[in-house]
């Protein structure tokens, strides 16, 4: 008696959709999802992917990407991997994912002072607004600050692989200590500021709250406490024509820019992509 043949797996492309499915009461880009693990999972490109794999076998190790984002854990945290402002970055739970509206901030700086030479990352995580900023000013050098030795693992190991790791210096610093600037060579022409700014009674969603560091994500009840003690701090980092650009929340412009008025700097409000307050520009005016 002749056996049949073996049954044959689902193809990429019936893979997805099911893992589409799946995922759809997790994640309102369940389809986008789905793709981009199983071109992790098949180690290629997404367009590549959608061009020529998509009636190929589907690899055994997508249906447990597939568990993890069901789980909520991010898609970055799951591949490793995050693009921004047209670069790839390695992350993990050690940082925040660079979001897209981060990137007005590095538009902002570029426009301000297409002439930096010094810049100064507060908060840099992955390094992602430091070596962005650095990879469009070619003569320009910069030192990336945080207070957590996993960050900065993770952004000086961008630093080298982007290939500026001889023009950006990752350092251990927490600017709620006192002479935390002493060894950071300053003043600075940039100061590019991501700090913490959420409120600690909002519910974020999960696959933020149970997955990305909560030392970068909370500060005080109100989300100001940062700011409280980094903004007036600024005035003595710039250098004559500096330029700090802070990330805030979309509810927060007014309460950062009176912070800022406190200390003698002046502000400018960008938006982001999605026309909400994202970034105040400061200056001394010097």
């Amino acid at each position: 008696m002749i056996e049949p043949p073996p049954a044959l797996g689902p193809t990429v492309g019936e893979a997805i959709r099911e893992a589409a499915d799946r995922l759809a009461s997790t994640s309102d880009t369940a389809r986008l999802d789905a793709e981009v693990l199983m071109a992790h999972a098949l180690g290629t490109t997404r367009s590549s992917m959608l061009l020529s794999r998509m009636r190929d076998p589907a690899p055994e190790g997508f249906a447990a990407l597939v568990d993890r984002r069901a789980e909520h854990e991010p898609v970055a945290y799951i591949t490793g991997s995050q693009e921004f402002f047209g670069l790839p970055f390695t992350v993990g739970p050690d940082v925040l994912i660079p979001r897209s509206d981060s990137e007005v901030l590095v538009e902002a700086a570029l426009a301000a002072r297409p002439d930096a030479r010094t810049v100064l990352d507060c908060g840099t995580g992955s390094g992602a607004l430091l070596l962005a900023v650095l990879a469009n000013l070619p003569e320009a050098r910069g030192v990336g600050i945080d207070s957590s030795p996993g960050a900065l693992a993770v952004a000086a190991g961008n630093a080298e692989a982007l290939g500026l790791a001889e023009r950006a210096r990752m350092a251990l610093a927490d600017w709620h200590v006192p002479g935390w600037d002493h060894a950071l060579g300053g003043p600075f022409d940039l100061i590019l500021a991501n700090p913490p700014y959420v409120e600690t009674t909002v519910e974020l969603d999960r696959s933020v709250a149970a997955f990305e560091p909560a030392s970068a994500l909370y500060s005080g009840e109100h989300g100001l406490d940062d700011y409280r003690i980094l903004v007036p701090q600024l005035v003595r980092l710039l250098a004559p024509r500096g330029i700090a650009l802070v990330e805030i929340g979309y509810q927060q412009a007014e309460s950062v820019a009176a912070i800022g008025r406190e200390a003698d700097l002046s502000s400018r409000l960008h938006r982001d992509l999605g026309n909400r307050p994202r970034v105040l520009e400061f200056s001394t005016g010097a």
